[in-house]
């Protein structure tokens, strides 16, 4: 079996990808993630999720509605930590050792996010789910896979995208005439506008050289044939 392109990754999920058809989790997403997972795993890759919170809530909406923005945003920090922890369920249910943790302080509920007990972790060959995003408002969990990403030294992003595969020159849902694009540069994605994850994020990871694979989430065996070499989805890089 060949060796593995990527030895350390981070996957970033949204909470969309949590909930499927579902009102707010689906449990069986859920158990397709965590077969995703596992098959990354078996290639002894150390994995690393960030997850979203949007099932659960959505800050944008209730900013709009008049709530104050931090504390919207905090709301959804929440959010993250129940999506973090369902998916620790149904990774360990197929026997998988794992680690949640938390940006916000919630002893009870998961470990504080301390970066070298984060990679001592990934070396023990436990999955990390990090959820909370940064610990502090204004800033995406898209801002938080970047900046862990780079605190955990992860060699690549995979931005798991619903029934989209990789980045096209306008909306393929919407307009026929879109292409995919193979490779893109950081720069030309800021510059065009396309949606890879938002600027802040966007910009950190051009500015430490982190490398960002969007793809398929719905496509089983993606994230594998990502890891092994294979071109998949859109390659983001310098």
């Amino acid at each position: 079996m060949p060796d593995p392109k990527y030895r350390r990754i981070l996957i970033k999920l949204s909470g969309e990808q949590i909930k499927g058809t579902d009102e707010v989790v689906s449990y069986d997403m859920l158990d397709y993630l965590a077969q995703e997972i596992e098959s990354v795993r078996q290639h002894n890759v150390e994995v690393a999720v960030v997850i979203g919170g949007g099932n659960i809530w959505r800050g944008s909406q209730s900013i709009e509605r008049g709530m104050d923005t931090a504390q919207s945003h905090y709301m959804g920090m929440l959010g993250t930590i129940i999506n973090g922890l369902a998916l620790q369920d149904a990774l360990e249910r197929r026997g998988m050792h794992t680690r949640a943790m938390t940006a916000i302080k919630m002893d009870e509920v998961a470990e504080p996010y301390i970066r070298r007990r984060a990679t001592r972790h990934l070396e023990k060959g436990r999955v990390i789910i990090l959820t909370g995003g940064t610990g502090n408002p204004y800033f995406t969990t898209d801002s938080a896979a970047a900046l862990r990403a780079a605190e955990i030294h992860a060699e690549v992003i995979l931005m798991a995208k619903n029934g989209v595969d990789g980045i096209y020159t306008a909306d393929p849902r919407r307009d026929s005439s879109a292409i995919r694009l193979d490779t893109l540069t950081y720069m030309d994605a800021l510059n065009r506008g396309l949606t890879v994850m938002d600027s802040t994020a966007l910009t950190f990871c051009m500015d430490n050289n982190i490398p960002i694979v969007v793809f398929n989430a719905l496509e089983p065996g993606t994230i594998a044939r990502i890891v092994m070499g294979e071109h998949v989805g859109t390659l983001v890089s310098k």
